[in-house]
């Protein structure tokens, strides 16, 4: 059931006028020079499906939207997108079945009406499919497949003719890139897609846990507690000390009360409210050391910030005298170089810089008044700390005076029994300290009693996953194996015909789905000759030939590729041959099949075997912009991207 994929129609709206091309054929062939616009309008055709296009600056200043019709799956639509900003963000769609006009669709992912989801849905492919990383330790969720992932199978961009397949040198992609070949060759699942998504989260989830699991114990460890029996233990010992604290304190209040006059009494009150005073003058003075230390640590802090500030700016005014007499990239002189008034020298746009810098004047002013405010509070911080200090040495003053009245009213009759009660006191206040530490790290047992159950429990999901993963893909392996083996097959027979230089034997690996050349991966062969070109030609032919032999894949007949013969100078054998196989495969099969080619030229012998659109500097592919010709063309080699997509 390899999916139906045709573009049928291309249209572009210019603001001098309209442009529309047929591509009813199996192959075509978009022929002319260098510089005449056929990159342009294959990058438009991509920008028309919700991804991003490299455009020249003439066609982004000239042209306002581009149209395609096409036909994915049993569906047709006509899907109108306009180059602008502010619109570019939506897409105009006509269901041309039904004739009707279908609400604007968003090239986000997550919009109500999104492109992505109706392209997907069209071509019988997962909308919320992602593709995770497959290593043994990988904790990374994957990346959501979109139908611009898809697109990198269809369209061999001139950017990556002779450099690479499907982004096979950006080893972030390498994960996505694997998922697609798979999805749409059937050797996995949505479920299967899923689960290894799943098990990557679920990975991640365990180390997570598992490190606060350690950071606990670690803490516990410090704490000389050996497991949670020893400190329950080691609690029920300080409440039975404190218990025996309060009845010796008792009982010593007993017997000293009868022997305690009126006025011994009051300076036991006096002192006991002039020790409380005292101590919560210390706590006080610790608690506002704190907060200046605190506040001394943002002040540094946006001080710090501040002179960052200034270095800028005295940066920045050192800088803006500098006149650059050669390009900082390139290294070609500006001196020679006309540039209109007002315009930057290197790269031609307005200058925006005028006078004196004050970018940083607004950031500056916001950190000077939260300085000033810091500094009030640690001003006033300062007051409450002389204050409490002087409040406490009060306090401290009348305890030991009071202390010294009452050791000198009771040294004869009570001071043995003083002596008793203060040590029971001190006993009591002690188990009571040991009780509420204990009580602190029981519950960081409990803590980590819960924290292991949950390491426990999420090692057992991650296990079960696991499981259920390598099952779904055990369930795929003899089709896995059919059809690798039957792509090695093809994609060696396809190089063999084609006759690539230097090439010794060709296999596809089985793990990174792409070709290997001499034992070796493809990219490391030399990219002199046109070996790469071949290559990806050999490469993408053998996965359409594949697809359309079995019948059971979800890979579109589709085939867009920009300027094979780029890279093959006077390699005429291997040109021809690379034109005979998109021909013979092209002819197969006809009307499942669509390819179309944008090149300098044709083979002399297959001049006349191809559906051919001819253009020159003359009529260029957007024939209402003027062509400078030859020695105006600026390329879109280095171009910025219109838009980015998803």
């Amino acid at each position: 059931m390899t999916v139906h994929f045709r573009i049928n129609t291309i249209r572009i709206d210019t603001t001098d006028g309209v442009v529309e091309y047929e591509v009813p054929a199996d192959i075509t062939v978009l022929a002319g020079p260098t510089g005449v616009g056929k990159t342009t309008l294959l990058e438009l055709v991509k920008f028309g499906l919700g991804g991003r296009g490299k455009l020249a600056p003439v066609a982004r200043d000239h042209i306002d939207a581009i149209s395609l019709g096409v036909e994915l799956g049993n569906d047709g639509f006509l899907l109108t997108r306009h180059l602008d900003a502010e619109r570019s963000r939506t897409v105009q769609v006509v269901d041309l079945a039904e004739q009707v006009q279908l609400p604007d669709y968003d090239i986000s992912l997550d919009a109500e009406y999104s492109l992505n989801t109706l392209l997907m849905t069209a071509l019988g492919l997962p909308v919320d499919a992602r593709a995770a990383a497959r290593g043994k330790s990988s904790t990374r969720r994957g990346a959501r497949i979109t139908f611009i992932d898809i697109f990198g199978y269809l369209y061999v961009s001139q950017s990556e003719m002779n450099r690479d397949i499907a982004k096979s040198d950006d080893s972030y992609f390498t994960p996505k890139r694997k998922a697609i070949f798979e999805l749409l060759f059937g050797l996995t699942t949505t479920e299967v897609l899923t689960l290894q998504d799943r098990v990557n989260a679920a990975r991640g989830e365990v180390s997570a846990v598992e490190k606060e699991h350690e950071t606990v114990l670690a803490f516990l460890r410090d704490s000389q507690t050996a497991n949670r029996l020893e400190t329950q233990q080691a609690l029920d010992a300080a409440r039975a000390a404190q218990d025996r604290a309060m009845a010796r304190q008792s009982e010593l209040r007993f017997s000293i009360d009868p022997v305690v006059d009126r006025e011994t009494q009051a300076l036991r009150d006096l002192l006991n409210e002039a020790e409380r005073g005292a101590a919560q003058a210390q706590n006080a003075l610790a608690e506002l050391d704190r907060t200046r230390v605190a506040y001394q640590t943002e002040r540094h802090r946006i001080t710090s910030d501040i002179s960052r500030l200034r270095r800028m700016r005295d940066a920045g005014q050192r800088l803006a005298d500098i006149e650059f007499v050669t390009c900082p990239r390139c290294a070609q002189s500006l001196t020679n170089r006309s540039v209109p008034r007002g315009a930057c020298r290197v790269c031609l746009q307005d200058d925006p810089v005028s006078g004196e810098f004050h970018g940083e004047q607004y950031e500056t002013s916001q950190l000077e008044t939260q300085l000033g405010e810091l500094d009030d509070q640690l001003a006033t911080i300062s007051r409450q700390i002389s204050a409490t200090e002087s409040l406490r040495e009060q306090r401290q003053a009348l305890v030991q005076t009071v202390t010294e009245k009452i050791d000198a009213r009771t040294a004869s009759r009570i001071s043995p029994r003083l002596q008793a009660f203060t040590d029971a006191v001190e006993q009591l206040a002690t188990a009571r300290a040991r009780q509420q530490q204990l009580e602190a790290v029981l519950l960081q047992w409990d803590r980590a009693d819960d924290i292991g159950n949950r390491v426990d429990e999420l090692r057992r999901n991650l296990i079960r996953l696991q499981t259920e993963l390598k099952e779904a893909e055990e369930d795929l392996r003899v089709r896995r194996d059919n059809i690798l083996a039957e792509l090695d097959q093809e994609f060696r027979s396809a190089v063999l015909e084609l006759g690539v230089p230097s090439v010794r034997s060709a296999a596809i690996d089985r793990t990174s789905y792409l070709p290997h050349l001499n034992g070796q991966v493809f990219s490391a062969m030399s990219s002199g000759g046109g070996i790469i070109t071949a290559t990806q030609v050999a490469y993408w032919t053998s996965l359409l030939t594949v697809a359309l032999r079995r019948r059971d894949t979800y890979f579109p007949a589709f085939l867009l590729i920009d300027s094979p013969r780029l890279a093959l100078n006077t390699a005429e054998a291997l040109a021809a041959g690379l034109y005979r196989r998109l021909t013979t495969l092209a002819g197969a099969d006809p009307g499942r099949l669509q390819i179309i080619v944008a090149d300098n030229e044709l083979p002399a012998q297959y001049h006349q075997g191809f559906p051919e659109i001819p253009f020159d500097y003359d009529h260029p592919t957007i024939s209402t912009i003027h062509h400078p010709g030859l020695a105006g063309v600026e390329t879109i080699e280095f171009a910025d991207d219109l838009t980015a997509d998803n």
